[in-house]
């Protein structure tokens, strides 16, 4: 599965921003996506994850204030960002695994296949 993310960009504190990956195969549906972000000096962080049940997952940085979703039907996941803080600025990555515990989710080396990236940057 061939990932692409991308809706990135320059926001304001306090302003929303939806970013976009696409799958390039129907593949996408019967697995976990999941969205990873990435800031300067920092290792790689585990943002949200969606089953293709539907039930999601999300890390309590963002809970609350992030949403997740997926339209299998177009083979692709959207992560909608509000509220955004000068600490949520980072590269931001989605991931597909073919099959992830929910206990194991936030582990990066879960998932098989990677997006390239999009830049947010949150201004104060």
């Amino acid at each position: 599965v061939q990932l692409q993310a991308s809706g990135g960009g320059l926001v304001q504190a306090g302003g929303s921003l939806r970013l976009t990956c696409s799958a390039s195969e129907r593949t996408f549906s019967r697995g976990v996506m999941a969205w990873f972000r990435q800031a300067p000096g920092k290792e790689r962080e585990f943002v949200g994850a969606i089953w293709r049940s539907g039930n999601i997952f999300y890390a309590d940085s963002v809970k609350g204030r992030f949403t997740i979703s997926r339209d299998n039907a177009k083979n692709t996941m959207y992560l909608q960002m509000a509220s955004l803080k000068p600490e949520d600025a980072a590269v931001y990555y989605c991931a597909f695994s073919s099959s992830v515990i929910l206990s194991r989710v936030r582990e990066d080396v879960r998932y098989n296949n990677w997006g390239q990236g999009t830049l947010v940057t949150v201004s104060s």
